[in-house]
């Protein structure tokens, strides 16, 4: 299956149990509080599947996989008899209203719980963050943060792993001041160190959060062996094969994967004299770079071979796996950090500390479905963890075409005793379309440009 269909399914199934959860949401608590709902809907447009329940509810599933929605009865949308007024959603008080629409969203994050609780029960394999070297004169390294120090704490909060460092690092954009707690490997001596990050400057699309503090952790490195040889490849056609070790490129001995690639990105069109080991025995291959441009402009060498990786160091490497209650906990505690994170985030927009070309829109989340899929099942439910929470967080916001908006008006009609105006309700829905369209529009603009 290409990459791209495997994304496309993926994202498909990742969106569609999402929104399905969204919806039901609504669905569950509007019957719950005596609501008669017309129809659920997951998709939009043209409904492939449709089915009525005995309550009278449509369910359909529809061609375009792009959210979905809840119709219920309502006097504002269409003519009620008098006999079915009770069933009508404006009918309902002001509190049953507010539980209905926030019920979306609770949905999403109580998801969110469900998925964790399954991957902590199977076991989530971690990597602690051990520092290995810190770059020269970089922040981390005017700090005094030195090197084989693991990473214990960051702003007093715990992180026993790198995915842990990476999302409490990430929230402490736009702040003056980061503290490590490090605990040095050997000795287990714990210190503070106190990171200046008044002029960080961090560019998620091109370097790690860690590598933009100048934080190097101890990570597998690229050895000079071959992992993969790209289809149609010049490595292809030199009969480069995985398993291959380079041992010299036009007489220069190899020491690390650094030399080969700068060999190869300094060589465009030029045919390289490549020593081999393969199979215990040395055998000369002539391989010509292919002429590509870079990612800063430039015009540079492309041969088409991916390195194999050093193993983890195994004391690194270990396993968060909880019992059924511990598990829970566990859940709860990482959807709150996910959703502080997402919601610093979305300040952070506001505030100009995150540019908005780093919004992501359907593409980046499709293909990160589809990567996330391809690495198992515990990579593909964090990953659907995450949307959902980033999905509960964004329909909490405060545009009037959004759960956040319809909330908004039920609690100034609460303050007030009577409903907000029709009249600055379809303003305020029209302003909350414009902004949501640009911000679609903005992030469907940076998925193409990673492309």
């Amino acid at each position: 299956m290409s990459a791209f269909l495997w994304n496309a399914l993926s994202f498909i199934v990742a969106l569609g149990i999402l929104v399905t959860v969204h919806e039901f949401g609504h669905f569950w608590v509007a019957r719950k509080n005596g609501v008669l709902v017309k129809r659920f809907s997951i998709g939009f447009g043209k409904a492939l599947v449709r089915w009525r329940d005995r309550q009278g509810t449509e369910f359909v599933i529809a061609a375009i996989p792009l959210g979905g929605y809840v119709q219920m009865l309502d006097e504002r949308v269409d003519p009620v008899l008098p006999q079915y007024k009770d069933l009508a959603f404006n009918h309902k008080t002001v509190w049953q209203r507010i539980a209905i629409i926030a019920a979306g969203p609770a949905a999403n994050f109580i998801f969110a719980i469900f998925l964790l609780w399954v991957m902590y029960l199977i076991g989530v394999p971690e990597v602690k963050p051990v520092i290995a070297t810190t770059q020269s004169q970089s922040i981390a390294a005017v700090a005094g943060v030195g090197e084989d120090e693991q990473i214990i704490a960051i702003n007093g909060r715990p992180a026993r792993d790198i995915r842990t460092a990476n999302l409490l690092l990430v929230e402490q954009l736009g702040r003056a001041e980061i503290r490590l707690t490090l605990q040095q490997r050997e000795s287990l001596q714990v210190q503070e160190r106190v990171l200046d990050i008044r002029n960080w400057q961090f560019n998620p699309e091109t370097e790690s959060v860690f590598g933009s503090l100048g934080l190097n952790l101890l990570l597998p490195q690229a050895t000079s062996t071959v992992a993969i040889v790209s289809k149609n490849s010049a490595a292809e056609r030199a009969g480069l094969q995985a398993g291959d070790t380079i041992l010299a490129i036009n007489g220069e001995a190899i020491t690390a994967w650094g030399q080969i690639d700068r060999l190869i990105k300094e060589n465009p069109e030029r045919p390289l004299d490549m020593m081999l080991l393969r199979n215990s025995q040395e055998l000369l291959v002539q391989a010509t770079p292919e002429l590509t441009q870079g990612a800063d402009g430039f015009s540079q060498g492309l041969l088409g071979i991916v390195p194999a990786a050093s193993p983890w160091p195994e004391d690194l490497r270990y396993t968060q796996r909880y019992g059924i209650f511990a598990a829970v906990k566990e859940g709860i505690g990482q959807t709150w950090q996910l959703t502080r994170l997402s919601f610093a985030m979305v300040a952070k927009l506001l505030t100009g500390d995150l540019s908005v070309k780093h919004l992501s829109g359907p593409i980046s989340i499709a293909q990160g479905a589809g990567t996330t899929a391809s690495m198992g099942l515990i990579a593909f439910l964090s990953f659907m963890a995450l949307i959902s929470v980033n999905l509960g967080v964004i329909n909490l916001l405060p545009l009037p075409i959004l759960d956040g908006g319809h909330l908004m008006y039920l609690v100034v009609e609460l303050i007030r005793g009577k409903p907000v105006s029709e009249r600055a309700q379809e303003i305020g829905f029209r302003f909350g379309a414009l902004v949501l369209l640009m911000l679609m529009g903005i992030a469907l603009l940076n998925d193409i440009s990673r492309l």
